[in-house]
């Protein structure tokens, strides 16, 4: 419940959101007040492991269990004003049941000018960890690197210093309510903590571009010393875009390919060298950029994971799938090793499902024995009871109707393929399926 007293808190934390705590304005100042968290009785006060070290090393140094348990009352029925963070001290009002109503401070020493220096030097030389505290994340490697640097981050036994005016000399039921709904302010931003030893986050923030940008030269350089230097990954770089030297902004998106330039210019080409050939694959080099491009822009984009490099066989066919002129096809087919009709066979299997559907295609083999079991056990089950179900004969990851022109082969993918004879050679007819039954019944409705 809030309390005349919550007029403490900042104007704009009394327009916070359930669950996201309101910042003050005053983001350069050295203190943030959040507004009082609502009524919270069907979840833990903490989550993350740096909120549940919080809360740790509160009730391994609390002597009086019992108000622990009414703190966390408390906290739970929102009888917490809102919180003050400050360097040093988090301070806030504890409404009782009977109305009254206590100040309440917990202290907890603050980082040394030396300390925080080094701290910022372990943070500037990793980007994973600027990235991870941008995300709102606390990784542990930080924590541990800077214990070993002899700097404790996290509070441990005695680190939480209660004062209250009940004037309680250990945790009362007060400090220990406001310990526990600032374990819920430390789950949704870490940066709650490092304020609380010493540094604001835009201060933090400031200090750790210029650190970075002041890294920049010398770490150009020992890479241009040393041409095998892993440098950074590109997606901690990108993570930390706004505390590492500025990174140019994403290209727009394209709407359509450029079109190929037109080569013929009245000066014969080198030997060798097919105009044609080359007007296409340029056309297609554009289209290809354009989707790469659709792509890395996309939202789905950071957590697709990169798609593997095509074989020559698998590009050719691919390029073939555009259904390029005569002369064209053909070379594609001399150069996969493949002849017209087998070229042709293996666009549709392409179109069908990609390197996929090519790898049915091409390949004859017999599924491992959880796959076989899979397989034979969703052909079990496709037919209903008094459905007719064909007959068919098993030849590894083969499927063939008895007396029938029509196969099914059953993928890496764990799909089945249709695939129908033509000219005496199976050819796929259509896409990938995961019931068998319907995949035959497209067939024999096609015929």
């Amino acid at each position: 419940m809030n309390t005349p007293d919550d007029d403490m808190a900042h104007p704009t934390a009394r327009d916070a959101t359930q669950g996201s705590p309101a910042r003050s304005e005053e983001g350069a100042g050295p203190e943030h007040t959040f507004a009082a968290l609502p009524v919270d009785r069907g979840r833990a006060f903490a989550r993350s492991w740096w909120g549940l070290a919080w809360l740790k090393a509160l009730e391994d140094t609390a002597l009086d269990g019992a108000q622990l348990k009414l703190g966390r009352r408390h906290a739970r029925a929102g009888a917490v004003g809102a919180v003050s963070v400050r360097p040093g001290r988090i301070t806030a009002v504890v409404q009782d049941r009977d109305g009254s109503r206590h100040r309440a401070d917990v202290l907890l020493q603050q980082l040394s000018a030396a300390d925080w220096d080094q701290l910022l030097d372990l943070v500037a030389d990793r980007a994973g960890h600027i990235a991870a505290l941008l995300h709102r994340d606390m990784p542990p490697v930080l924590v541990e690197d800077a214990a070993a640097a002899g700097i404790d981050l996290l509070p441990g036994i005695g680190d939480l210093e209660p004062e209250c005016s009940c004037e309680a000399w250990d945790h009362c039921a007060h400090s220990a309510a406001l310990c526990y709904q600032l374990a819920r302010l430390l789950d949704q931003d870490p940066f709650v903590l490092l304020l609380l030893r010493g540094r604001g986050e835009r201060e933090l923030l400031d200090d750790l571009q210029a650190r970075s940008a002041a890294r920049a030269p010398t770490a150009a350089g020992a890479e241009a010393a040393d041409p095998h230097s892993a440098g950074v990954p590109a997606t901690e770089a990108y993570a930390a875009r706004d505390i590492l030297p500025p990174l140019p902004a994403p290209p727009p998106p394209v709407e359509v390919p450029g079109p190929a330039p037109t080569l013929g210019g009245g000066t014969p080409p080198a030997p060798g060298v097919d105009v044609a050939t080359m007007e296409f694959l340029i056309s297609d080099a554009a289209a290809r950029a354009r989707h790469l491009l659709a792509d890395a822009l996309s939202t789905w984009h950071p957590d697709t994971p990169p798609t593997p490099e095509l074989t020559v066989s698998q590009d050719a066919v691919r390029l073939a799938s555009a259904r390029p002129d005569g002369a064209i096809s053909r070379r594609l087919a001399a150069g996969s090793g493949r002849d017209a009709r087998s070229l042709g066979t293996a666009v549709r299997a392409w179109e069908a499902g990609g390197p996929a559907g090519l790898a049915v295609l091409e390949e004859d083999r017999s599924p491992e024995p959880e796959a076989l079991a899979r397989a034979t056990d969703s052909l079990a089950s496709a037919w209903q009871e008094g459905d007719t179900r064909p007959r068919l004969r098993a030849a590894r990851n083969r499927w063939t109707v008895v007396g029938g022109d029509a196969q099914l082969r059953y993928g890496r993918d764990g799909r089945w393929w249709p695939f129908r004879k033509e000219g005496g050679q199976w050819a796929p007819a259509g896409p990938p399926t995961d019931d068998p039954a319907g995949a035959l019944a497209a067939l024999s409705a096609e015929d």
